[in-house]
């Protein structure tokens, strides 16, 4: 190891963050540098290679569409990232750090030697493409690229002036796009924007692909029960599951900036989350049109106490109204109560000409009793 990189990695384990490294095709050269130094179980909590596809998939929980592409990077990252939340033995800051990549191997290759990275963090998810011309390199040269980019990835997230050389040829590229989490959750908390989305693999959104199929809640922590929640749904309306926050609460002060992110970071490389400035469902169908939300017995029976529209019963049937109005629907699931009983959709009064409104998730599909209440009480984490 050069005395350059051996400083890198040095001024890694000297910092405070600590990380989940996964990398399939290339990269390894990195962990063995990471390792390499003395200090590393300061720095990494744990290391992938999923070098088969089977692997892979297993890691990620899904099949991508593409192995080497840079959504496969980034939901890698995002997988190693709430593993990394995970596996952190307090609350000290984690990463994220991942690749995919194909570079030169004792068989020719149709296409581009290249390698996909993406670091993910709290506050932003940064990912680089690097495409190497073929024919330039020895496959350790290649090798070296590939981990000098992580490394450097590594030490840009953690504001470390340390870089290691990445001298590119006539014929190479490297591109960096950086999908700023932090900035966004800004811009809702100051009611610049209504609402926005990260998907699973991190890209943002804020005007389109609203979902269809909504679990909204505070998720403090997500839990396997919001998961059960969810998949039971899916499976009554054959659509996928997105989640959504709140940043403001009817009953609860809103979220700071660093708690929505911290909230936001549970649903990284796994599910869709969306956050909103609409603390009701009735502001929430003006936002998601067309939506069916997936809520508990409880919650039911908030949406249909008039203290919630005023003590007005009367402004209680408008929002159902306004709710049907704009086509939004929704699934409730049941609960069991502290008396021990399971209470259903069918144990509550409902007002006749609203009764549409409300379809039940099968007590066979879902029936769990976990309280994120009773978690944080206990100290729990979160899901995995």
């Amino acid at each position: 190891m050069d005395g350059r990189t051996r400083q890198l990695v040095q001024a890694l384990h000297d910092h405070p963050a600590q990380i989940v490294f996964v990398a399939a095709g290339a990269g390894t050269q990195a962990l063995s540098d990471i390792l390499g130094v003395s200090g590393a179980s300061r720095t990494l909590l744990e290391a992938v290679v999923p070098y088969s596809a089977a692997a892979l998939d297993e890691f990620l929980g899904q099949t991508p569409a593409q192995y080497v592409a840079a959504e496969t990077a980034r939901l890698l990252a995002g997988r190693a990232f709430t593993r990394a939340r995970w596996l952190r033995p307090n609350n000290d800051p984690v990463i994220g750090l991942a690749c995919t990549a194909t570079i030169i191997t004792d068989r020719p290759k149709r296409g581009e030697h290249r390698a996909h990275v993406a670091i993910w963090h709290t506050r932003k998810l940064t990912e680089y493409g690097l495409y190497l011309h073929k024919g330039l390199r020895s496959r350790s040269e290649e090798e070296e690229m590939v981990s000098h980019l992580l490394l450097n990835a590594l030490a840009e997230a953690c504001a470390l002036p340390h870089r290691l050389p990445l001298p590119l040829q006539p014929g190479d590229r490297l591109e960096t796009v950086t999908h700023d989490f932090a900035q966004v959750a800004q811009q809702l908390t100051d009611g610049a924007i209504p609402f926005f989305g990260l998907q699973a693999h991190g890209l943002i959104c804020v005007a389109d692909a609203r979902p269809q199929l909504i679990l909204s809640g505070a998720f403090n922590p997500l839990h396997d029960g919001h998961l059960a929640m969810a998949n039971a749904a899916s499976q009554v309306l054959g659509k996928p599951v997105a989640f959504e926050i709140a940043a403001v609460n009817a009953d609860k002060p809103s979220l700071e900036v660093n708690t929505l992110l911290d909230r936001l970071a549970q649903f990284a490389g796994r599910y869709a989350v969306y956050a909103s400035n609409a603390p009701t469902f009735v502001e929430k169908t003006r936002i998601y049109p067309g939506a069916n939300f997936i809520v508990g017995y409880d919650t039911v029976q908030r949406i249909l106490q008039p203290r919630y529209y005023g003590n007005s019963e009367q402004q209680m049937c408008a929002a159902l109204h306004e709710i049907r109005a704009q086509s939004c629907r929704f699934l409730v699931a049941g609960r069991r109560a502290p008396d021990g009983q399971f209470y259903e959709l069918t144990d509550l009064f409902i007002p006749s000409n609203c009764d549409d409104l409300f379809q039940p998730i099968p007590a066979n599909l879902f029936r769990m009793d976990i309280s994120s209440t009773r978690l944080r009480a206990t100290h729990a984490r979160s899901s995995r």
